[in-house]
């Protein structure tokens, strides 16, 4: 049975289309190169790598699984590689061209690689051997649930406490909501596409937009669904003694923490320079005391539930119209405010604009989380009715 397991996904034959590309390769860059034998060579590499990545792939999916350890790990590793080649300390791919070298120019090349995919093979059936067993099974059940139900701390705020520490064990015990977070950790590092580029240097709107995605991705990503996410059960939740105004500053609080924790990730792209501190710290004020609002009065008008137990990647269930209209206050008007500032060289005109808005909305929280209470209770029949529909 555990052969049969680690054997089917070696069968799937889309983990073969990379071979559309080695074989017209092999014969028109490798063959002259290296001879018909090196050109086979080449071929047989390449089907070993695919097995060896299928299943040492299959091995961390099953080592680690969705844990935050195991991305953390992955994005440190993959931000390492990346810097070791920007910087020019050292360049992997000089290395990967040396390695292949040296693989298909000897004649046992192809077995070092089959060694690496049976070692791979071996790697999951050891781990299968270990830990597949029905006690083992339930250690892990055991162990998940206690990891998802250490938030008691924030009983100690009261209402808005639990409700917090509800909507965070949602997070962690359901596959799409994990995703996104794991998403969100990548996004950050989105600056790094741009900041260090000299094409975008004199892009003031394009860098405002980098700034407000970085500093607020974890607003941006889960504030889309801060309503509908809770669609499954959301008739039970209307039926407990909850009062509307703390379910919504729990989900200010909720929104207001997430962009708190993306900004003090983001620090460090500082090193770039002044601006970017500046568009950073303005960036912050606005999604703190604009965007957060808006997504939370927006999120009244979203009654598609969200199926959380179905994977995020290529999934748009639960994803309407709304979620994009929503993004023209919290993407579109600052970089055009910035854009159109910026022709009149008066871009810290536009920057301070942007900063008074943020701060109004954060010291005036009170009063805009009234206007979106009144507004969930007109709209919470509706969100009944529509969550209800699968």
């Amino acid at each position: 049975l555990v052969n049969y397991l680690l054997i089917k996904p070696l069968l799937n034959p889309a983990n073969y289309l990379t071979l559309c590309f080695a074989i017209p390769f092999s014969v028109t860059g490798i063959h002259p190169a290296y001879g018909l034998g090196g050109a086979f060579r080449f071929v047989l590499i390449v089907i070993f790598l695919i097995w060896f990545n299928t299943l040492f792939a299959s091995f961390l999916k099953r080592k680690f699984g969705s844990s935050i350890t195991g991305i953390a790990s992955f994005l440190l590793i993959v931000a390492g590689l990346a810097a070791l080649e920007y910087f020019n300390i050292y360049s992997l791919f000089a290395l990967s061209q040396q390695v292949f070298g040296f693989l298909i120019e000897n004649p046992i090349g192809w077995i070092i690689v089959l060694v690496f995919s049976g070692a791979a093979f071996l790697l999951n059936k050891g781990f299968f051997a270990q830990n597949y067993y029905p006690e083992n099974f339930d250690r892990k059940t055991i162990r998940k649930q206690a990891e998802t139900q250490n938030f008691t701390f924030m009983e100690r705020f009261g209402k808005i406490g639990e409700i917090i520490s509800l909507e965070m064990k949602l997070v962690l015990r359901h596959k799409r909501t994990k995703n996104v977070l794991y998403t969100a950790v990548l996004f950050l590092l989105y600056g790094l596409l741009f900041y260090p580029s000299d094409m975008y240097k004199e892009n003031d709107a394009m860098l405002m937009f980098v700034a407000i995605f970085v500093t607020g991705i974890g607003m941006i990503l889960f504030g889309q669904w801060i309503i509908n996410w809770e669609g499954s059960y959301f008739d039970f939740l209307m039926t407990r003694d909850i009062d509307t105004q703390s379910y919504i500053k729990a989900n200010y609080f909720l929104l207001l923490s997430l962009s708190i924790i993306s900004f003090i990730l983001t620090t460090p792209y500082f090193l770039f320079g002044r601006d970017i501190l500046i568009n950073h710290s303005v960036a912050f004020l606005y999604n703190a005391g604009v965007n957060i609002h808006v997504y939370l009065f927006g999120a009244t008008f979203n009654t598609k539930r969200l199926e959380l137990s179905k994977g995020s990647a290529m999934n748009m269930q639960g994803v309407s119209y709304k979620n994009f209209i929503i993004m023209i206050p919290l993407l579109v008007v600052p970089m055009g405010l910035i854009g159109i500032f910026s022709l009149f060289s008066a871009k810290h005109i536009a920057l301070i604009i942007l900063a008074v808005l943020g701060l109004a909305g954060i010291v005036f929280w009170k009063q805009l989380l009234e206007i979106t209470e009144k507004q969930f209770l007109r709209r919470k029949y509706a969100l009944c009715e529509g969550f209800r529909k699968k």
